[in-house]
C-alpha cells in the first residue's frame, strides 16, 4: 500500500494503514503500537524535512525472515550526515529531533539512502517470523503498485529458493484492472507449480496457460550460484538488469506476449564473479535510468534501490512493479 503524505491529515492515514497491515500479519498489540509510532514518525519527517513524500507499507520474506516493511520516500534536500541526524536532539527543522532515533529504537532494522539533492529513502523492518534455514541467503526489495484509481494490480511476482539458486518471476498482465490481475495470478500459479524445472520449460508452460487470458509480459531470472550464472528468460517488455563487480548488464527479453504470440522462447545467460544484484521491473517504470546517477546506491539494501528507482521513474499511467534481489551467500 502506498500512502501519499502531503499534509498533516495524511500522517494519521499512514499510521492507521500501518496498524491495519501489522494486524493483518498477526503482530501482537504491543508490537503494532511500536509500528504505529514508527509510521507516524516517518510520515511526520516526510512533511517536516521534505515537504511531503510517500510511505510504502508492505511485507518482506527473505534472509531476515518475514514481516512488515515501511519505506519512506521523498525528493527533499537529503541529509549530509545521517549518523548525526540519528542523535536525539539534533534537528534541521526546529523540532525536538527525536524522530529518527525513535525509528531506530523501535524497528528490528533500518536502512537509509540519502544524498544532498537526491532526496531520501528510509526503510524500517519488523520481523514476525525467523528466516528458514537451508536456502540460499538473499536480500529482497519489492514494490508493486496498481494503476492509479484501481483496487487490484495487474503486476505480480514470485520467488522460489533452493540451496544453490533463487528463481524470480515478474509478470505484467496486459492493460490493468481485474483481467490483467487474472493473467498475472495465473502466471504466478503456474510458476509456483513448475519452479524446480529449467527456466525455458517454465516459461513455455506459462505461455500455454495464459492462452485463455488477455496475456502478459513475463520474465524469469534464476541466480544459479553453483554455475556462476544468471539465467534469464523473458517474453515482452519486462526489463532485467544484472550488476556484478561494478559492471552492469541489461538482460535480453524475447519479443511477444505470453499467452498469445511469441517467437521461440530462449534463455540468455550472464556470468557473475561475486554476489550479483538483479533488478527486474515492468513498463510502469521508465527504462532510462542509470544506477551511477545515485552514488553508492548499488551497495545499499535492495528495498532502498527499488524505492529510489520507483520514486524517480514511475510513469504513473500503468501498474508498476520493481523487484530487486541480491544474493548474500
Amino acid at each position: 500500500m502506498i500512502v501519499t503524505v502531503a499534509d498533516s491529515s495524511q500522517v494519521g492515514e499512514a499510521r492507521r494503514a500501518a496498524v491495519a497491515a501489522a494486524s493483518g500479519q498477526g503482530f501482537a498489540a504491543e508490537r503494532s503500537g511500536q509500528i504505529a509510532l514508527v509510521a507516524t514518525e516517518m510520515a511526520t519527517n516526510l512533511l517536516k524535512h521534505a515537504g511531503g513524500g510517500a510511505l510504502i507499507i508492505g511485507s518482506f520474506d527473505d534472509s531476515e525472515g518475514r514481516g512488515l516493511e515501511l519505506l519512506a520516500l521523498d525528493r527533499g534536500p537529503g541529509m549530509a550526515d545521517f549518523d548525526r541526524c540519528l542523535a536525539d536532539g539534533f534537528s534541521t527543522a526546529g523540532s525536538p529531533g527525536s524522530g529518527l532515533g525513535a525509528i531506530m529504537r523501535q524497528s528490528d532494522r533500518i536502512a537509509v539512502y540519502t544524498r544532498p539533492g537526491l532526496g531520501t529513502a528510509l526503510m524500517a523492518r519488523f520481523v514476525r517470523e525467523a528466516a528458514q534455514k537451508g536456502k540460499l541467503a538473499c536480500e529482497v526489495g519489492l514494490i508493486v503498485a496498481p494503476y492509479p484509481g484501481e483496487k487490484v494490480c495487474g503486476d505480480s511476482w514470485a520467488i522460489s529458493g533452493a540451496a544453490d539458486s533463487k528463481t524470480l518471476l515478474l509478470v505484467d498482465g496486459l492493460g490493468h484492472g481485474p483481467q490483467a490481475a487474472h493473467a498475472a495470478e495465473m502466471a504466478v500459479k503456474v510458476f509456483s507449480e513448475q519452479a524446480n524445472r529449467d527456466c525455458v520449460p517454465i516459461m513455455e508452460t506459462i505461455h500455454r496457460a495464459l492462452a485463455p487470458t488477455r496475456g502478459a509480459a513475463a520474465a524469469i531470472a534464476r541466480i544459479d550460484v553453483e554455475a556462476g550464472l544468471v539465467r534469464f528468460v523473458g517474453v515482452g517488455n519486462i526489463a532485467g538488469l544484472m550488476l556484478d563487480s561494478g559492471e552492469t548488464r541489461r538482460m535480453i527479453s524475447n519479443n511477444g506476449t505470453a499467452g498469445h504470440l511469441t517467437p521461440r522462447i530462449r534463455e540468455f545467460t550472464y556470468p557473475f564473479k561475486r554476489a550479483p544484484l538483479v533488478v527486474m521491473h515492468s513498463d510502469g517504470l521508465g527504462t532510462k535510468w542509470d544506477l551511477s546517477a545515485y552514488p553508492g546506491l548499488a551497495t545499499h539494501h535492495p528495498s532502498l534501490i527499488a524505492g529510489a528507482l520507483f520514486r524517480d521513474h514511475r510513469r504513473g499511467r500503468d501498474d508498476a512493479s520493481i523487484l530487486v534481489v541480491r544474493v548474500t551467500s
